[in-house]
C-alpha cells in the first residue's frame, strides 16, 4: 500500500478547465436547471439514492447490458437500468474506516508559505465511444473541482490539435449540484477559445457525505450523462452550441480519449469559489470503475473491464499519476493511495 508522509501537500485532480480555459469555458455556457431531472431523481432517491445491489465480480451480466457481443442494448432505450453495486468494504458514511495523519487546515499562518496538492489518475487506454461508470463519493471545498471526464490527450496542446472532452464536475462552492459539460475546440491555430456547454444540475443529496453511481456515455449519435442510472442530460448530434466548426459538438468528439478523476483548486473563484486551503485536507473515494465498449451495429454496450481497487496501489497496466500543476496545486503521485478496496484521490497541503 502507498504510504502518505508527512508533511503532506495538498492534492489537487485536474478537469477539462485548465489555465486560461477555466475562465473561457465560462463563456457562452449556459447554466440551467434539469427540470426533468429533478423529478425522476426525488422520485428515485432517498438519502442512500439507489438501494444497492451486490455484485459479485465484473463477468456479471447487468440488465440492457452485455458481457458478451451477443446482446446489446436497444436502440431506443435511453438509459439503461443499472444496479448501484456496493462494496462490503467501503463505509457509506464518511472515510472513518482510513486514517489520514495530516491536520485540519483550520487558518491561514501569514509567517508561513503554503504549497498545495491535488492528484490525477489518468488512464492508459484509449476509446472512441462507450459507457463509463465510476461509484464514488466527491469532495468539495470552496475553489475545488472533484471530477470524472474523459479527455483527448493533445487538446493541451492547442495550435492544430482538436480539443475533446466531456466531464463531471462537483465544483467546491455547492457540494448538492454538479456540471455536465463538453469541451471542444477545432484544431485552428487563430481560434483560442473552447467551446463549452456547461449545465448545472441539483443533487437529491450531498455528494460528499456517500456513494453514487455516476456515469458519462458516449456515442456517435449522442453524449449522455447518469447520475445513480437516471439520465440527467442527452445532448445529440445535430445540436449547436458555437458558430465554429465544432458548433455540433457530438459531431466533433472524434479524436479517442482517456478516462479521468482528478480533484484540484481552481484560479476562478466566479466558478468554484475562493480557494484558500482552509478545510483541508479532502479527498475523492472512488469505489469501482467500469467500462464498456460500444457496438454502432447493435447501439449496446458490452462491459470491458472493472476495477475495484482491491490490491495495494493501483494497476499500472491500467492508470497512471499526473505530476503537473493545475491552476492552484500540484499533483503529485503520493496523494493517490489504494485502501480498503478504495482508490483515495487526496487534496492537502505542506506549510513552508
Amino acid at each position: 500500500m502507498k504510504k502518505i508522509i508527512l508533511p503532506m501537500v495538498a492534492v489537487v485532480l485536474m478537469t477539462a478547465c485548465s489555465d486560461e480555459n477555466a475562465t473561457a469555458n465560462l463563456v457562452n455556457a449556459p447554466v440551467a436547471t434539469s427540470s426533468s431531472f429533478d423529478a425522476n431523481l426525488v422520485a428515485n432517491s432517498s438519502s442512500d439514492a439507489v438501494p444497492p445491489t451486490e455484485i459479485s465480480s465484473s463477468t456479471d451480466v447487468l440488465p440492457g447490458i452485455s458481457s458478451s457481443s451477443e446482446a446489446s442494448l436497444p436502440a431506443s432505450s435511453n438509459s439503461i437500468d443499472v444496479p448501484v453495486a456496493s462494496s462490503s468494504s467501503v463505509a457509506s458514511s464518511s472515510g472513518s474506516q482510513f486514517t489520514y495523519a495530516v491536520p485540519p487546515l483550520t487558518a491561514i499562518d501569514p509567517s508561513k508559505e503554503y504549497t498545495f496538492y491535488g492528484a490525477e489518475l489518468t488512464g492508459l487506454e484509449q476509446f472512441k465511444y462507450g459507457r463509463f461508470e465510476a461509484r464514488m463519493k466527491m469532495a468539495a471545498l470552496s475553489g475545488t473541482v472533484s471530477s470524472m471526464f474523459l479527455n483527448y490527450d493533445k487538446s493541451w496542446m492547442k495550435e492544430d490539435e482538436p480539443w475533446n472532452e466531456i466531464d463531471i464536475e462537483i465544483l467546491g462552492k455547492a457540494p448538492d449540484k454538479w456540471q455536465s459539460n463538453i469541451i471542444t475546440r477545432e484544431a485552428e491555430p487563430s481560434i483560442k477559445k473552447n467551446t463549452s456547454s456547461e449545465i448545472i444540475h441539483p443533487f437529491a443529496f450531498d455528494a460528499t457525505k456517500e456513494f453514487h453511481l455516476y456515469a458519462i456515455i458516449w456515442t456517435p449519435e449522442y453524449v449522455a450523462w447518469e447520475i445513480d442510472s437516471v439520465e440527467v442530460r442527452r445532448d445529440t448530434l445535430g445540436m449547436s452550441r458555437s458558430t465554429h466548426a465544432d458548433a455540433d459538438q457530438v459531431k466533433f468528439l472524434t479524436e479517442e480519449e482517456s478516462l479521468r478523476f482528478n480533484l484540484w483548486a481552481s484560479k476562478t473563484p466566479s466558478w468554484t469559489g475562493k480557494f484558500t486551503g482552509v478545510g483541508l485536507p479532502i479527498e475523492q473515494q472512488i469505489d469501482y470503475v467500469r467500462v464498456y465498449s460500444y457496438d454502432a451495429a447493435t447501439k449496446g454496450f458490452t462491459m470491458l473491464w472493472q476495477d475495484d481497487f482491491d490490491g495495494e496501489d493501483i494497476d499500472p497496466q491500467r492508470w497512471t499519476v499526473g505530476n503537473w500543476e493545475m491552476e492552484n496545486v500540484t499533483y503529485r503521485s503520493e496523494n493517490i493511495v489504494v485502501q480498503n478496496g478504495v482508490c483515495r484521490i487526496i487534496m492537502d497541503y505542506e506549510a513552508n
